[in-house]
């Protein structure tokens, strides 16, 4: 990867991120620079974790500062910002008070520079007690909904704000395509298209009112580049990508983010080809900075700058990591835990091992960052925001996005939707767990203590209690996903026999990071037992999955009646999955990955044709595409029909635009909305193409018995894949397109 490519670059992103600051703002700034000391300036690229501040250091629960280690970090280290919590969320008023506090000890140095605070808002503010949690990334990709997006960006930046803080390290950009890996469910899926659109919604929702709004705060798109795909799966272990798939599939994501407006970027902890990403000066540099034209902050991850040396060793020292990591890029090191990258890079400075112009280049990106978030103007928590934290209307949308996130997978002989007066054994772990609904960055790290949940989150069987009555739902579970209690065959076999329907509740409880490596998709084997003793009872099934990635369920597919995927959908899910389960909601969630067969095969819709075929001699190893659930799968209560699909012309030449339009049938008895989806496959090209891509998507509303037009418009750049020499281009040949089941071929010439 160190060879550069880049004066073959078709599409050079010359972009508007970080808008210009104001000419007094510019003024301030390069009157500061002059003022500061060295050490100064390698103490604004230095970010502590709030223990190395807090009295008792990691012992430290409740956030409270020690003004004798604050000060050692302000005044003699001159740290640039401070990042997350010690173990669990705090209320916005105590976040204010910490803020405020930092903020005033900055008060006490010769320059006065303000520290900026980062938290990580996955899905709504995580680390604010009572904030809004909405589904995880990969829910929110199954809505197809990209204005779920925006709102839920909005809320989480109003809620981040409230808190004081100005700076979230969110969206994740890395595309989902290694299931097995722990952090899969804060990606938006397998595909391209569908993660940079709602990648970019989401920056553009954070950032476009303007940072020093009481609105917006700065969005970090993370993790560049590559992280997603670790051979093995785990999480900050290597990846071997060939660059042509780094930018046809992990590259298009972070573009798109940069020219939405993103202010900062999170490094890939882990390396590529055995390059770490952040000593990366190719990656980071030729590639981020020159040809994508990224002008924003780049920040590393957890402790990588010193893992270069002591985890990856490519550096020989830590101070060598320093070197390498900064030369390569980095603007700003999260520590976090000591102040060694400050006395390191000193030395390295002192040495000439780092040049000036480098540090430099880094300080006045990261007071660029503290001028457009409005640190300059007023460092603290502004009253005014306080006043958008937990706005009843939160709720509402918290539960819009939860309900079109829900995923039908199967429902054998329409045996949803449940009339009320069913009578339902429910059972299973996630039957009473809320960690289990909510996932990673849940007012904890991990997400899996239940204690920091607001008291009026809902488990499933509270929900489904609140539609069917206490008189026709009864249970055999207790709260914890992990008791014992929650499976017991004996008991469930006993309960059985007054129930019309079972409803299992199975999955995988709240894990996020490292925490959540495993070997393989199966389900264990304690709830794969449950399955099957319910099914022993002759009763209906249904099965509600309750997962950050896919977990293999083949073996109990066949038993199941119905199949809900949940995800982990936020505060709102138990209320979602109840409207679904009884129609009082028509789901409409669309799968965003492949949900696959086989633990032994992951083959992505996109695939090859090569991927596709199988030769006879080997034909019993099965088709090439043979998923349990395809991408883009999901069940509605209704029935939609494609019709009349036209192309305004069969010649799309040069820079002209393709208008495609389709006529949607609502052919079912009940109101629901779609999500239509528009593929296009290039037949001939000089790489293998793709055999299907996604091109563009729209979710409309229909009635019973109504029809609507739908129209889309794509031009060459839709058609765009890269090729041998690693340049982005669209070539003349013939084309398919193709929206549900019907197809129509057009042809692209210069």
């Amino acid at each position: 990867m160190r060879k550069s490519i880049l004066a073959i670059i078709a599409f050079t992103c010359v972009t508007a991120t970080n808008a210009q600051l104001t000419k007094a703002d510019e003024q301030k700034l390069n009157d500061l620079l002059k003022q500061m000391t060295i050490e100064e300036k390698v103490g604004q690229m230095t970010q502590v974790t709030i223990a190395v501040i807090t009295k008792g250091g990691w012992a430290d629960t409740e956030g409270d500062l020690d003004p004798a280690a604050l000060k050692k970090a302000i005044i003699d280290y001159h740290v640039g910002s401070v990042l997350n919590v010690n173990a669990h969320a705090f209320t916005a008023d105590k976040w204010n008070a910490i803020i405020t506090q930092i903020q005033d000890e900055t008060k006490n140095t010769k320059l006065k520079i303000p520290v900026i605070y980062g938290l990580d808002g996955m899905h709504g503010q995580t680390y604010t007690l009572s904030s809004t949690l909405f589904p995880q990334n990969l829910g929110m990709a199954a809505t197809r909904n990209p204005s779920l997006v925006r709102a839920a960006a909005k809320v989480t930046a109003n809620e981040l704000r409230a808190s004081g803080v100005r700076w979230n390290f969110a969206p994740v950009l890395d595309i989902g395509r290694q299931p097995l890996w722990s952090r899969f469910p804060e990606t938006y899926g397998e595909d391209v298209y569908i993660a940079k659109t709602m990648g970019a919604t989401a920056i553009k929702a954070y950032e476009e009112d303007g940072l020093k709004n009481i609105t917006a705060v700065a969005s970090c798109m993370k993790h560049y580049l590559g992280y997603s795909a670790p051979r093995n799966g785990k999480d900050r272990t290597p990846a071997y990508i060939p660059e042509i798939e780094l930018r046809e599939y992990y590259l298009p994501s972070f573009r798109e983010a940069i020219k939405a407006g993103a202010s900062t970027i999170m490094i890939n902890s882990g390396e590529i080809n055995g390059e770490p990403v952040h000593a990366s000066k190719y990656l980071l540099t030729d590639v981020l900075r020159k040809e994508l034209g990224f002008q924003g902050v780049i920040v590393t991850d957890w402790e990588d700058i010193k893992r270069l040396h002591d985890r990856h060793n490519v550096a020989a020292t830590p101070r060598e990591a320093v070197v390498m990591a900064i030369n390569a890029g980095i603007d700003m090191s999260m520590v976090p835990s000591d102040f060694s990258f400050y006395d390191l890079l000193l030395e390295a400075v002192k040495l000439k091992e780092v040049p000036m112009s480098r540090i430099d280049d880094a300080v006045k990106r990261i007071l660029t960052l503290k001028f457009k978030t409005g640190l300059f103007d007023n460092a603290y928590p502004e009253a005014a925001a306080k006043a958008n934290f937990g706005k009843p209307e939160y709720q509402q949308l918290a539960l819009d996005a939860a309900h079109e996130a829900m995923t039908l997978l199967k429902n054998k002989n329409n045996t949803l939707p449940l009339a009320k007066n069913t009578r339902l054994l429910v059972a299973g772990p996630s039957a009473q767990s809320i960690t289990a609904l909510n996932g990673c960055w849940s007012y904890t790290w991990q997400g899996n203590n239940e204690q920091w949940y607001p008291a009026d989150s809902k488990t499933i069987l509270q929900a489904i209690k609140d539609k069917g009555g206490d008189k026709n739902v009864f249970t055999t579970t207790v709260k914890g996903f992990n008791n014992v209690v929650n499976y017991d065959v004996t008991s469930l076999k006993r309960a059985s026999a007054n129930a019309d329907v079972i409803i299992l509740c199975i999955g995988e409880d709240a894990y996020a990071e490292s925490p959540g490596n495993t070997r393989e998709l199966a389900l264990p084997d304690e709830q794969v037992e449950l399955v099957k003793a319910a099914a022993m009872t002759g009763k209906p099934v249904i099965l509600v999955l309750t997962e950050g990635r896919p977990r293999f369920i083949t073996n109990i597919e066949p038993v199941a009646s119905g199949i809900l995927m949940a995800y982990w959908s936020g505060k709102k899910s138990a209320e979602a999955i109840a409207d679904i389960l009884f129609g009082d909601y028509n789901p409409d969630g669309r799968l965003p990955f492949s949900y696959p067969k086989s633990m032994g095969e992951f083959v992505m819709y996109d695939r090859k044709p090569t991927e596709e075929v199988r030769e006879v001699f080997n034909d019993n190893a099965g088709g090439g595409y043979d998923p349990l659930f395809p991408f883009g799968f999901g069940l509605s209560y209704t029935t939609f029909e494609y019709s009349n699909l036209q192309l305004n012309s069969t010649n799309l030449k040069g820079d002209a635009k393709l208008t495609i339009t389709v006529t949607v049938k609502n052919t079912g008895s009940r109101a629901g909305k779609h999500a239509v989806e528009l593929y296009t496959h290039d037949l001939y090209a000089s790489i293998t193409p793709n055999m299907k891509r996604l091109r563009a998507f729209q979710k409309i509303s229909l009635n019973a018995g109504e029809s609507k037009q739908v129209t889309f418009t794509i031009d060459k750049n839709d058609l765009a894949f890269v090729n041998a020499q690693l340049k982005t281009i669209t070539e003349a040949g013939d084309f398919e397109v193709m929206i549900g089941d019907k197809k129509a071929k057009f042809n692209y010439s210069y």
